[in-house]
């Protein structure tokens, strides 16, 4: 039986939910780090710890609620958590050891790309903001501790000329969710969020009575910001009427979801997780439309960012991806 649970970082340190072991086949525990309820992680995590723990014989897979990817790579690293869903660029700095990771580095490997994750920088036609440095003066949202959204809610801040903690009236680190409820309540101009689309917290906020959301164009200024981290970040377009109320093509910065375990899971493990989920995706696609986006076209070397884990290279090889 699969276990959902709400713990914060530090909670989620319990012994109980270990890395995988592969000793006995009752004795198969496997923690999935997620992300905030608020958004994507979440939900498709809930699907796949359904299908590991129904397919794979004795194993115990359970999902945990966490600020997001950084949080979970960080989790990885500490041997708290087996499996983390995290965007690329979170990845590749805990490989190298940078910003967060300063120091620290994690051996994370790539085991499946996913979906798109979609930086929506979300605010109400009544805040005046049409462009990131219309925020400044203004009450924004850079995301949850412990989130890529925070860290490329930065990079995005910074590229656009402004300070992150100098020109903002105020300037919280809020779930999605809690973002939400605060534009409602008038305490928010307007907050960052990367994630797949539709993300519910959006949506509760563009169906809201008075209020017509603006999903804020930034594409611009992604060439600033790969000239300076690297080529993990990419334009893309939400398309208008993705969310209610929203009648252009919101023009905006994307980065690539993977799976991402450690280095020293074993083979055995990897291959097992692996079949597992590529042979029920569709499961996925029903829990969420951005379960649509594993799909064998995805499965490039570059998207991952990061090194593949061995075993995953190896299958994806023989189900006939190139990955190059």
């Amino acid at each position: 039986m699969i276990r959902f649970t709400r713990r914060t970082l530090l909670a989620a340190g319990s012994a109980a939910l270990a890395a995988p072991s592969i000793g006995r086949a009752q004795d198969l525990q496997l923690a999935i780090a997620t992300g905030t309820t608020g958004g994507v992680y979440y939900p498709l995590g809930g699907g796949l710890a359904n299908i590991l723990s129904r397919t794979i014989p004795g194993m115990s897979a359970t999902v945990e609620v966490t600020g997001g990817s950084v949080a979970n790579n960080q989790l990885l690293g500490a041997g708290r958590v087996g499996l983390i869903f995290s965007q690329v660029d979170a990845c590749v700095d805990a490989v190298n050891g940078q910003d967060r990771f300063r120091g620290r580095p994690v051996k994370v490997r790539a085991i499946a790309v996913l979906y798109t994750n979609r930086m929506q920088v979300v605010t109400t036609a009544s805040s005046g903001i049409q462009s990131i440095t219309d925020m400044k003066g203004k009450r924004v949202s850079s995301g949850a501790p412990g989130s890529a959204t925070e860290v490329m809610a930065f990079r995005l801040i910074e590229a656009a000329g402004l300070d992150r903690d100098k020109d903002f009236r105020a300037r919280e680190r809020l779930s999605p969710a809690e973002s939400t409820n605060a534009v409602k309540d008038g305490k928010l101009d307007a907050y960052f969020f990367v994630s797949g689309v539709p993300t519910s917290a959006v949506t509760d906020l563009a169906a809201s009575p008075g209020i017509t959301i603006r999903l804020v164009d930034h594409a611009d200024l992604v060439p600033k910001i790969t000239a300076k981290h690297g080529p993990v970040y990419f334009p893309e377009v939400i398309p208008a009427g993705t969310y209610p109320g929203q009648t252009t093509d919101n023009q905006q910065m994307s980065v690539a979801n993977i799976l991402g375990v450690l280095d020293t899971m074993p083979d055995e493990q990897v291959t097992k997780i692996l079949e597992s989920t590529w042979n029920n995706r569709a499961e996925l696609a029903q829990v969420h439309a951005e379960g649509r986006g594993f799909t064998m076209e995805r499965q490039k070397t570059a998207a991952a960012g990061v090194p593949w884990h061995p075993a995953a290279e190896a299958f994806w090889k023989k189900q006939g991806a190139t990955l190059a």
